[in-house]
């Protein structure tokens, strides 16, 4: 069972930047491949942006592209979401989720994709 810790949420202002890391209880996240998911109060859980196994493939939801990006360390001890030009309406809790997988370069874009879940952090951005 691979536990998930995420770190780096905040409040900030408009336009400000938060860093937000996970972390898994396993050693590494060799043949995992990831996603940083987010539900603000009153709405369903959504994908934010995802990465393959190998790393070499992400996904973003339109609404991020060009702020966010995901990455992982070359280790794969963790997974960051770097968010820039934060907006109000990004608001909400983070989670981080993960999946095994054989295939590395697959990037997974719904929530029952993903097996293993954070505990989320919350992320306040005010205008």
């Amino acid at each position: 069972q691979v536990q998930l810790v995420e770190s780096g949420g905040g409040s900030v202002q408009a336009g400000g930047s938060l860093r937000l890391s996970c972390a898994a209880s396993e050693r590494t996240f060799s043949k995992y491949a990831m996603g940083w998911f987010r539900q603000a109060p009153g709405k369903e859980r959504e994908l934010v942006a995802s990465i393959s196994w190998n790393g070499a493939n992400t996904y973003y939801i339109d609404s991020v592209k060009g702020r966010f990006t995901i990455s992982g360390d070359n280790a794969r001890t963790a997974v960051y979401l770097q968010m820039n030009s934060l907006k109000p309406e990004d608001t909400a809790v983070y989670y981080c989720a993960a999946r095994t997988t054989t295939f590395g370069h697959i990037v997974y874009q719904t929530t029952r994709s993903y097996s293993y879940w954070g505990q989320g952090t919350q992320v306040t951005v005010s205008s």
